[in-house]
């Protein structure tokens, strides 16, 4: 995901801990982006090493809505209550957002909007573009 973000001169932009954040970021430094990491405690040493620039925000998961705020478009990966919120966020500031392996909304329990799902990066990385660029 990282590496397909910084080969289409986007930045990315994550929680900058491990797992999923940590594998997007060394993606994206391998192809030469740049990464920064939205931290949630007060350490930015704390953040994964493959993030370029580290924002220690000291507010733990509320920094999900200064990334669903200031992101051109949102990726959801996962089905934490971390990744919910910025679904929920980003909804709410009307970013395009596609997920993947995370929530999904069932319209029959009238939870309206639907997510978009992806089954690859590659799907996830090119709808979020063509969103982004006006191309939908």
């Amino acid at each position: 995901m990282g590496r397909g973000i910084a080969e289409r001169g986007a930045v990315l932009i994550c929680g900058g801990m491990t797992g999923v954040m940590e594998h997007g970021a060394r993606g994206a430094r391998a192809a030469g982006g740049l990464t920064i990491g939205l931290l949630p405690g007060e350490d930015p040493d704390d953040a994964n090493p493959y993030i370029d620039v580290a924002i220690a925000t000291g507010i733990g998961h509320s920094r999900n809505a200064i990334l669903a705020r200031t992101a051109d478009g949102v990726i959801a990966i996962g089905g934490g209550l971390g990744t919910l919120s910025e679904i929920a966020l980003a909804l709410r500031n009307q970013r395009p957002i596609i997920g993947i392996r995370t929530w999904r909304f069932d319209r029959d329990r009238r939870t309206e909007p639907e997510l978009p799902l992806a089954a690859t990066p590659t799907e996830a990385l090119e709808w979020l573009f063509r969103r982004m660029t006006g191309r939908a």
